[in-house]
């Protein structure tokens, strides 16, 4: 019976989430498998990639062949390097301890690349973040500007209106003697007329 180590898909829609599993060739994508060796998560920058590496030699050692994805993820994880090293081992070119030293050291140093590429995302994160609170606060600023000469032209239109409706006022109280007296002289003018 050959065997696949492929991707069985599962999550939802536009969130792909996937099983990485040893399945026979003509079962179905996301049908009877015969191992689950791991999960792959592609929604989270970087990728989370949780897979049973020795689960994964055992089946390539037995035949296995993995699709074009999987063996991208089983590279990337080193599934592919302690396969070789393992065959190493068996044919003699390398002990178990120098395998396994190897493969530690080849480990570490992913895992300060995946380290790095993590700090360098939370990084450019934050700084993309102060950016924008920095663009923000100008704006802030600019709109309280703009407010107060508003506010301050607002001020200055009431008191031109008051100035103005006091100088009105006195303007009437100049003319409205005069204006009273006319009227009662032109009044007593047409008394004595009639």
């Amino acid at each position: 019976m050959p065997v696949k180590i492929r991707l069985q898909r599962h999550g939802k829609k536009g969130k792909p989430f996937y099983w990485i599993v040893a399945a026979d060739v003509r079962s179905k994508r996301d049908g009877k498998y015969l191992e689950k060796i791991g999960t792959y998560n592609p929604n989270v920058n970087p990728a989370a990639i949780d897979l049973d590496i020795d689960g994964a030699v055992k089946w390539l050692q037995n035949g296995a062949q993995p699709t074009d994805t999987a063996k991208a993820i089983l590279s990337y994880k080193g599934a592919m390097l302690k396969n070789h090293l393992v065959g190493g081992v068996r044919k003699g070119a390398l002990t178990e301890e120098q395998a396994e030293e190897k493969f530690q050291a080849w480990v570490a140093e992913k895992e300060n690349k995946i380290n790095a590429k993590k700090e360098g995302l939370a990084q450019a994160d934050a700084k993309s973040k102060a950016e924008i609170l920095k663009a923000e606060a100008k704006i802030n600023e600019e709109r309280l500007a703009a407010a107060k000469e508003v506010e301050e032209e607002a001020i200055k239109a009431e008191a031109d209106a008051k100035a103005a409706a006091k100088a009105a006022e006195e303007v009437v109280e100049e003319k409205a003697p005069e204006t009273i007296d006319d009227a009662q002289a032109a009044a007593t003018e047409e008394g004595k007329a009639e």
